[in-house]
């Protein structure tokens, strides 16, 4: 067979004829072309990371961190899209700690949040300086945020002084939506709660083009002026007492993009109203919301460990809840964990003397539920330490302490 003459005859067939007319259907539209020329245009600089000079100065400051979130001072949270990203906060990605040091000379992206050239100092004693709005993606799809100390908390917040001549620092306020989407409108005590430096009415002027308002006017429920109030933290606390009670809905702006608004919460408004006098008095640290009864609850002194661990190698890890209960029961019998990059150090060491890599001895466990603060913790002893393709088994044995932080007291509202 004639494989050229074959082509030729195939491609000659008067059925592949295209006139001009057919042709300019190829064409692509000017204005998408711009666009494509735009997504071609290679951005002026490239983050990379590099060795962090003065790393001896961050050092400490990492390890006090992991220190805290061990012993529940700190927690994990997950972050939204609306979150603000502030300096001196830490964050973690892909397994690391990362301190956000610095943020440059700020402006807009396209997303509406702030942006900017940041340094960021890693715990492997890197640094970088992506831009803000890249960090934020990574956060969100696949990190955390690290809230601070309640102990950093009270000392910036309810520790202010007060001089004479004091300003107002802002407004707290209390929003109802007057949205007429079901999905918005059939929710009972769903309010908005925030800070604003201006006035509520600038603030909510254009509040049916903003998704923070859900894209829809809202009506004004209660404000109050604030004398030396830091926002960030009052908003930091607000998301902590109602965490539970937060209301999720996606919401999209004229331009497509999606949100998910943060300040949004389920609650009755005596209950807000509660908190935030707690807030503004300082006694808010010794509350949390019971959403199922509705109603703020008075923790007790938070129990610490008695048990002598001195002689004996701890490991630290943080379980679900579910397990925790299974290891309490004597039904779960072992802990396994993976060796990855990020945890090899602490699950293996090098020996000096051949070079070689080996499982690090523990005696015992130290189980933490989950990542809040009131979290309940076991010690358990460890009997056996095994390793087989990259998953380390701990055999457990006895429980030796049990710390449960559940006890509370009821402070109702009626």
């Amino acid at each position: 067979m004639d494989i050229d003459k074959e082509l030729n005859e195939l491609f000659n067939d008067p059925l592949l004829d295209v006139n001009d007319k057919e042709l300019t259907l190829f064409n692509i539209p000017s204005d998408m072309k711009r666009v494509m020329e735009k997504r071609r245009i290679q951005p002026d600089h490239y983050a990379q990371k590099k060795p962090c000079e003065d790393f001896h100065l961050y050092k400490p400051l990492f390890e006090t961190v992991q220190q805290e979130l061990k012993e529940g001072k700190r927690s994990l949270v997950r972050t939204s899209k609306t979150a603000n990203m502030d300096e001196g906060h830490f964050y973690v990605v892909d397994g690391m700690l990362v301190l956000l040091q610095s943020i440059g000379q700020k402006k807009r992206s396209r997303s509406g949040m702030i942006d900017g050239r940041t340094r960021c100092i890693y715990e492997n004693g890197t640094e970088s300086d992506i831009l803000l709005e890249t960090l934020r993606r990574n956060v969100l799809h696949d990190g955390y945020g690290v809230t601070d100390t309640q102990d950093a908390i009270d000392d910036s917040f309810f520790n202010q002084s007060m001089t004479e001549g004091d300003k107002s620092t802002g407004y707290v306020y209390v929003l109802k939506s007057l949205s007429p989407d079901p999905e918005i409108a059939g929710v009972k005590d769903l309010y908005k709660i925030g800070f604003t430096i201006n006035t509520v009415e600038e603030r909510i002027a254009n509040a049916e083009k903003e998704p923070t308002y859900l894209m829809a006017p809202v009506q004004i429920v209660e404000t109050a002026q604030i004398v030396n109030m830091n926002s960030h933290i009052f908003e930091t606390i607000i998301h902590q007492v109602f965490n539970a009670v937060q209301f999720q809905l996606k919401v999209y702006d004229e331009e497509g993009n999606l949100h998910i608004p943060a300040e949004w919460f389920v609650v009755p408004l005596e209950i807000i109203n509660l908190v935030i006098q707690k807030i503004v008095d300082g006694t808010i640290t010794q509350y949390s919301y019971n959403a199922e009864l509705q109603c703020l609850e008075k923790r007790l002194i938070k129990k610490t460990s008695t048990f002598n661990t001195d002689g004996l190698k701890v490991l630290t890890l943080n379980i679900k809840e579910g397990f925790f209960k299974e290891i309490m029961s004597g039904e779960k019998t072992s802990e396994y964990r993976e060796i990855k990059q990020t945890t090899i150090n602490k699950y293996t060491y090098i020996d000096e003397a051949d070079g070689k890599r080996y499982l690090r001895h523990y005696d015992v466990i130290r189980f933490y539920m989950g990542y809040h603060k009131d979290r309940d913790s076991a010690l358990v002893e460890i009997t056996d330490i095994t390793c087989l393709s990259g998953i380390v088994e701990y055999k457990l044995g006895r429980v030796l302490e049990h710390i449960s932080n559940k006890e509370t007291q009821h402070t109702c509202v009626d």
